[in-house]
């Protein structure tokens, strides 16, 4: 059962069924650079909130081979439902509002809502691995559908050029599946994962 916070930003009830620790497993199948990476993972995702408009997000994989558990990359980031910015909200930067802003309801977040009847989501991750992601998408119901709009890397990162995610709640399980473009390839499917949520 999914409980909504009771101090939950209205911004982020179209997210709420997210919030939380999920575990799991999934399986790694891809073909690159003349490779094929392929395996079984093990995943902590988890989404909280501190009382911004936005969803912390942060996520640890590691391979598994036998009793071995390897590190894979880790990620860190926030989502959120975009609406423009006011004099009310804080930025860029250290700047301070210099307006107080009023209390927004669940009628102002339904003016966001898209033709498709979700919610417009963007997402920004950072990878361990010198990987910046700034995803779009959108939140209907009890599934995201997401595509990155900007990838950056630094000098070091291996070749990575764009990605699509979708995540879903199906019998309270979160799953998702991520598809890239990396090492030259087009886009391709790349992982998937079933993780329950754990707290």
């Amino acid at each position: 059962m999914i409980e909504i916070p009771t101090d939950l930003p209205a911004d982020l009830v179209p997210l709420s069924w997210l919030i939380g620790v999920w575990e799991g497993t999934g399986v790694i199948d891809y073909e690159a650079d003349g490779r094929t990476f392929s395996g079984e993972f093990a995943h902590r995702v988890s989404f909280s909130h501190d009382g911004g408009d936005f969803l912390n997000y942060s996520a640890r994989a590691w391979l598994l081979d036998g009793d071995d558990r390897r590190p894979l990359v880790s990620e860190t980031g926030y989502w959120r439902v975009p609406r423009p910015a006011t004099d009310a909200d804080a930025g860029p930067a250290l700047l301070p509002p210099t307006e107080t802003a009023p209390r927004r309801t669940a009628d102002d977040v339904e003016t966001l809502r898209t033709a498709e009847g979700g919610f417009p989501l963007e997402v920004s991750l950072a990878h361990s691995n010198g990987v910046l992601e700034l995803y779009l998408g959108q939140v209907r119901g009890p599934r995201i559908d997401l595509a990155s709009d900007a990838v950056v890397r630094t000098a070091g990162a291996k070749p990575y050029a764009s990605a699509t995610r979708i995540y879903g709640l199906v019998d309270d399980h979160l799953l998702w599946a991520w598809d890239i473009a990396a090492f030259g390839r087009e886009l391709a499917s790349h992982a998937s994962a079933r993780l329950a949520r754990a707290e």
